[in-house]
């Protein structure tokens, strides 16, 4: 077991921000701190540092029930302005995935396709308030003798609306280029041929979980931010995958821990949850995501720390390999050369563009740095840390 200078407790930083006196900063003020006052002395000075991510996350969705009707109805199909939700759940639930496109969309049949409109995009109306067409179709039984419903509804009309996604905020991602000699459309946007562009996720420094590489604090329990609201982590993410290449601080240099989140839907806003139309590749939703990492030890103030030039991905050619399922990386690069806007790869002068918005998610490390300082937001303690390095 390490033994720590500094120790911590989540019951201790709590009351300390009960009563208004716990020290918090962002991750990009962490930095400064750490080099200026050294890891120990840092952890005993700050109690909080707090992260932000706003990036599509195509594993979101929402589980919505919109009461009972009058005849009831078992609604075994759903559309959300004529887009499907899936209705095998109960007589009046159904769980609207962002990535689900409207019916009667050409998709790349006109290529590259559009995707104006999807789960995604129904999910910011609802948060906007805008009005929303529901029809359902059921089958009929004997207590559900109902067969087809119709109604405008707005959020408020719905008995409860729950995000559920269940793979968001991915520790690390690849790098995207295009080495084929015409132009692609993918879930990393439009690449251009011969590597003519670099495409990235991911916030960097400021990213959730490289503020904590081992999932230390995080896990099932943590309240976080998310679409604007407070939420909570509810379990590991799809395709959590602890045990990759990392640096000699912890931080995994390709695709790594995820974690699936839950929130009340009613309580967030477009600002933090939105639709995305991505060109040749289809529908998403922007989600805003912020993790408050509690410094327990000195070893979580090193860890908060942890700068653009430390953190590296892998450059993937999606032309070819990854979509065989064998990519093979070309090279490896820092997150600061992909924020500085160009990089070089073999000799190639290459321009890069994020997917993730470095500013929003500063802006949401700000305002939960300022939920916390008001005493509006108190830290989760995990019931159960995300699975971690086996060793």
């Amino acid at each position: 077991m390490k033994k720590f200078k500094v120790k911590k407790t989540f019951q201790e930083i709590n009351e300390k921000i009960k009563n208004g006196r716990a020290v918090v900063i962002t991750a990009e003020e962490m930095i400064d701190i750490v080099e200026r006052h050294g890891e120990i002395e840092a952890a005993r000075k700050i109690d909080v540092v707090t992260t932000g991510t706003f990036s599509p996350m195509c594993s979101s969705g929402a589980f919505l029930n919109f009461g009972h009707t009058s005849p009831r109805i078992r609604a075994s199909k759903v559309w959300l302005n004529d887009v499907p939700a899936y209705g095998g759940i109960a007589a009046v639930d159904c769980y609207i995935g962002a990535t689900e496109v409207v019916e009667g969309d050409p998709l790349n049949s006109v290529y590259p396709g559009e995707f104006n409109y999807g789960g995604g995009h129904v999910l910011e109306d609802f948060v906007s308030g805008n009005v929303i067409k529901l029809r359902a179709e059921g089958y009929g039984t004997d207590c559900y003798p109902a067969r087809k419903y119709e109604r405008n509804i707005t959020i408020n009309d719905l008995q409860d609306a729950i995000l559920f996604n269940p793979r968001n905020a991915y520790q690390n991602y690849n790098c995207a280029v295009n080495l084929s000699d015409t132009t692609i459309y993918t879930y990393m946007g439009m690449l251009r041929p011969r590597m003519a562009n670099a495409a990235y996720a991911t916030s960097g420094q400021l990213s959730p979980l490289f503020n904590d590489p081992y999932y230390r604090t995080i896990g099932v329990g943590t309240r976080i931010f998310l679409g604007g609201a407070q939420g909570f982590i509810a379990w590991p993410g799809t395709q959590h995958n602890p045990n990759v290449p990392r640096t000699a601080n912890g931080v995994p240099k390709q695709g790594a821990g995820t974690i699936a989140v839950v929130g009340n839907l009613k309580e967030m806003i477009p600002e933090w949850l939105a639709g995305a139309s991505i060109l040749g590749y289809g529908v998403s939703l922007f989600v805003g995501i912020g993790i408050p990492i509690p410094i327990l030890d000195e070893e979580m103030a090193r860890f908060t720390a942890v700068k653009d030039e430390d953190i590296y991905t892998q450059i993937y050619d999606y032309s070819m390999d990854y979509p065989k399922g064998k990519p093979k990386p070309l090279a490896e690069v820092s997150y600061k050369d992909l924020r500085s806007g160009t990089i070089l790869i073999n000799e190639k002068k290459v321009i890069t563009a994020p997917l993730s918005s470095y500013y929003k998610s500063g802006q949401i490390a700000n305002i939960l740095k300022e939920w916390i300082e008001k005493g509006n937001f108190l830290l989760g303690e995990p019931q159960q840390i995300l699975p971690s390095v086996q060793i």
